[in-house]
């Protein structure tokens, strides 16, 4: 059997004297995908600064006659009155605002749990299956949830939360008020209940995406000191995706701003402000919209509803600038430390 030569090593000298001297001239690229590249690049993002700049160009100029007959008094205004065409933006505001908290407030600690299960507590057998449950809430229309809750959830709400509050906390000056209203369970909680059920999909499933990528080794370091699972995951974990999952209950808010048929079933549209209560019925920027903009007609009834648009995109932006802003606070805080 022959054996084996071993491979000749490259010697660079003697390359280099072979070619005369000389050495061997570099393989030219061709430029124009480079070029290509870049204009499709920089075209995509000066496209998406033109749409978001024709948005708010458009909103205003629908929105101008009720701009120039209210100006910012329209925020303050709770009076809605197609007939007597008088129109003021303070319900669907704060119905607005109050469903997007309430929605937060039970599912930010819900969607921390799932996702705290998942990437921790979860057995192998389980986990797979259960993360594409919680996916495919997020895929059910929203017109399903409104369904649900006007014909299930409200019922419930109305017999075995509002009558028992209702009845436990009648007579107390504060805590009366907040629960008074008429016992249908339709209102404000019922709308906020049913979009934090709509969100949490969405929270859970990227606050489990941006936990699974903190290291390993970073975890099982802090679980070799001592640290028992709830410090890991507010000590290493959280610090270490805090901007994922910052993201992620914006995503949320953001989805909880601008839900229109889930809301429209269960908040009641009602256009005054009668209490604060939970349980009375109001309406939203989005539900108010998508019961008037096909009937109104040419004026401020129109504008005045195009004039809701821009305050919920108003809105919107504020909650990415604080959401902007608080991050950016975070990291100069780590950097103080």
């Amino acid at each position: 059997m022959a054996a084996t030569l071993p491979a000749t090593p490259y010697n660079p000298a003697k390359a280099l004297s072979e070619s005369g001297g000389r050495p061997p001239a570099p393989r030219r690229h061709s430029a124009w995908p480079d070029v290509v590249f870049s204009v499709l690049a920089h075209a995509a993002a000066w496209l998406t600064l033109a749409l978001l700049a024709g948005i708010i160009g458009s909103l205003v100029v629908g929105a101008m006659p009720a701009i120039r007959e209210y100006g910012l008094g329209f925020l303050v205004h709770s009076e809605w009155d197609p007939v007597q065409n008088k129109y003021g933006g303070l319900v669907m505001i704060y119905g607005t605002l109050m469903t997007s908290a309430i929605a937060l407030v039970i599912a930010v600690p819900v969607s921390f749990g799932i996702a705290l299960f998942l990437t921790e507590l979860s057995p192998a057998w389980l986990k797979r299956p259960l993360g594409t449950a919680i996916e495919l809430l997020a895929a059910v229309p929203s017109i399903v949830y409104g369904m649900w809750g006007l014909l299930v959830f409200s019922p419930i709400l109305s017999t075995y939360v509002q009558q028992p509050l209702q009845t436990v906390f009648a007579g107390v000056p504060v805590l009366g008020a907040l629960f008074a209203g008429p016992p249908v369970g339709i209102g404000l909680l019922s709308a906020g209940i049913i979009l934090a059920i709509m969100i949490i999909p969405f929270i859970a499933s990227v606050m489990r995406d941006v936990f699974e990528v903190t290291p390993t080794l970073l975890k099982e370091s802090a679980y070799g000191l001592g640290s028992t699972t709830w410090e890991v995951m507010f000590k290493v974990v959280l610090p270490y995706t805090k901007t994922g999952v910052v993201g992620a209950i914006m995503l949320g808010l953001g989805r909880a701003l601008g839900e229109t048929m889930a809301v429209t079933f269960v908040i009641g549209n009602f256009n005054q402000l009668n209490s604060l209560s939970l349980f009375e019925a109001a309406n939203s920027i989005s539900s108010a919209l998508a019961n008037e903009f096909a009937e109104a007609g040419d004026g401020l009834h129109k504008a005045s509803l195009i004039y809701l648009g821009l305050i919920l995109f108003f809105i919107t932006f504020v909650v990415l600038g604080f959401s902007r802003l608080l991050l950016a606070r975070m990291k100069k805080s780590e950097g103080g430390r």
